[in-house]
This record gives structure tokens, sequence and C-alpha cells, in this order.
């Protein structure tokens, strides 16, 4: 299977630009809508930007099932649309999952359903894996990806959902974002929502390409692990890093997001030396969860504030060290 991977159409590509692109319009403290626009939303293409016109774009459902078939966009379109409200995070570096770069947004996809889709298509009872193509191919660190391939468990669309998005907020998906369609998974990293998708097969093993093999994969005691399910995190929108601060009331208030939700949220306003549990949202659907902590300060300088998430499964965000590690925020206070 590996070596069909092409995409569905006899014209080359046209790849503007060939190469990895990076677009991170908001920090932290910039993240204060609930819903991020399209335009703010964070963009990683790793071998570059695929320029794909509809009319002429397919998506080919092969592997295991027992009715491969061939979508045109207007046929993706006219299955019943549904819409998900779901944060979408960026892993950050490939082989270095020490650097926390806290790309995130919150958006709402609007598309086709995947697991009813594939239903309708017979999957086989041997069937583990769904391995996801996209129109994009070239250098990533020197490292020859012809397309970028993915792959998911097929028991995770099975029990959570997944979506082939054509929308962000109501608007068609552009260019950068994936246009025509793409794959999301919500809960997992922004890597494995595979953009400009052009091939979905069905397998009993894991994919091949390098960006399942050496990129994206945990070390760990008992070997690797894929970097699939979105681990704890929160960050502080405000106060902003370097605010006056009076010495007076203040909600120190941000997001916090996880695969599965987060079910608490401590802050120190002391770089970590006391922690107070903030108030925080009920999870919508599987957006992020704003929470919020009143803080009167007690004397004038420097303060360090800081954030942590526990996740419903448990899983408490690190001091230090990892992609999901706690965000601090120095502020000074008059």
């Amino acid at each position: 299977m590996a070596d069909a991977h092409r995409v569905n159409s006899a014209a080359p590509i046209d790849m503007q630009p060939p190469r990895t692109y990076r677009r991170v319009p908001l920090l932290p403290h910039q993240m204060r809508d609930a819903i991020t626009a399209q335009r703010d939303l964070f963009v990683l293409a790793h071998v570059g930007v695929p320029r794909l016109d509809a009319k002429s774009w397919s998506l080919t459902i092969d592997g295991l099932v027992r009715e491969p078939r061939t979508f045109t966009f207007d046929d993706v379109c006219r299955l019943p649309k549904i819409e998900i409200e779901s944060f979408h995070q960026c892993a950050g570096y490939p082989q270095d999952p020490t650097i926390a770069t806290r790309r995130v947004g919150n958006v709402m996809w609007g598309g086709a359903d995947l697991e009813a889709l594939l239903a309708t298509l017979g999957v086989l009872p041997r069937a583990r894996y769904l391995w996801s193509y996209g129109a994009d191919s070239g250098e990533y660190e020197s490292i020859r990806a012809d397309p970028y391939l993915k792959d998911c468990p097929l028991q995770r669309i099975e029990q959570e959902g997944a979506l082939l998005a054509y929308e962000i907020n109501g608007e068609p998906l552009d260019v950068a974002h994936g246009f025509p369609l793409r794959l999301v998974v919500p809960g997992f990293y922004g890597t494995n929502c595979v953009k400009w998708l052009t091939r979905l097969t069905v397998a009993e093993t894991r994919a091949d390409g390098p960006f399942t093999t050496l990129f994206y994969n945990d070390r760990h005691s008992g070997g690797t692990r894929p970097v699939w399910e979105i681990a704890p995190e929160s960050v502080i929108v405000s106060p902003a890093p370097a605010a006056p601060i009076a010495a007076r009331a203040t909600e120190i208030w941000g997001w916090a997001w996880a695969d599965g939700g987060v079910v608490s949220v401590e802050v120190s306003t002391d770089n970590g030396l006391n922690w107070r549990e903030a108030d925080l949202a009920a999870q919508h659907d599987r957006a992020w969860q704003r929470f919020s902590l009143a803080w009167t300060p007690q004397r004038a300088g420097e303060a360090v504030l800081m954030s942590r998430a526990t996740s419903k499964r448990g899983d408490v965000q690190p001091l230090a060290g990892w992609r999901n590690c706690v965000y601090a925020v120095s502020v000074i206070v008059h």
C-alpha cells in the first residue's frame, strides 16, 4: 500500500511555498476570544503548501473496506454536515518534545462524519488503522516525505469520532489550513489532522512514512510511542507578560485543555511555591475551558504567575522539560 500514494490527479502539484511554512499569529496573552478566527489560527506546513483546485480534487478511500470509493468535493459536501467545537494544537518540534511552543486555538469545524462514512463502506474485521495522505510532498529536515502520511487507530475514530472538515467557523478552509479538505481528529495533535487530504487507506498495520516512523514519536522506558493524544496544558491570558498590576483585586484567567477534558486548574502567584485551585468552566463539546482566580497582591515588585492543568485521566501538566510544561508569566506589582 505504501507505493500507491500519489494525489488523485495526473497533473503535478503546485507547491507555494515548496518548503516548511509556519505562521503563529497569536501569543498566549492575545488568545482572548473563546473562538479563534481562522486568520489567527496557527499554521505549520512541514513540506510546503499545495495549491489545489476543488473541481479536479478527489478523495479515495480504499484498503480494508468492502466498497472502496472515490469522492469529489461536491460528493463530500452532500454528506450530512456536522459541527464540532474543538481546541486545535501543534505538537511542537517533531524530534524534540521538551520544547513547549504553545501554538493553539479553539475553532468550530464543519464537515462530514468520517465514522459514519466508513461504516457505509464496510470496514473489514482485521482493520486496525487509518492511513491519511496529504497532497503535500517534499523534504523536512533533509528527509523526503512523498507525500505527507500519518495514521490513526480506527478504534479512536469509532469511540471519539473524526471529521472530514471543509469549514472553520462557518468559512471554507483557506489554502494554508488545508483547502479543500482536511482530516480532524478532535483531541489529537494537529500533526495527525492531515491537511489537503487526498486519500484514506484502511490498514492492519501502522503507516511506514517518516512522519510516523521517525518524526513525532516520544521516547520512553519501553521504547517509543506516537504523538497522538493532546496532553493537559493551560496558558494564562491575563495578566499579560510584564503587565503593571495595582495592589488590588485582579482576575487571573486563561484557557486549559486536554484530550478528554480538564478536571482542575491550579494557579500559583509566587513562582510555583504555593498553588490555589481556580474556578474552571465545564467543557463544552471538545472546546478548551476557561479558568479564573481572584488575586490581591500583598507586596510590590515582580510576581511570577503560573497555571497547571490536570486532565480527567489524572495526568498533570509538568513544571518543565516537556511540550506541555507550565507557562509562567512575570508581572510587576505597583
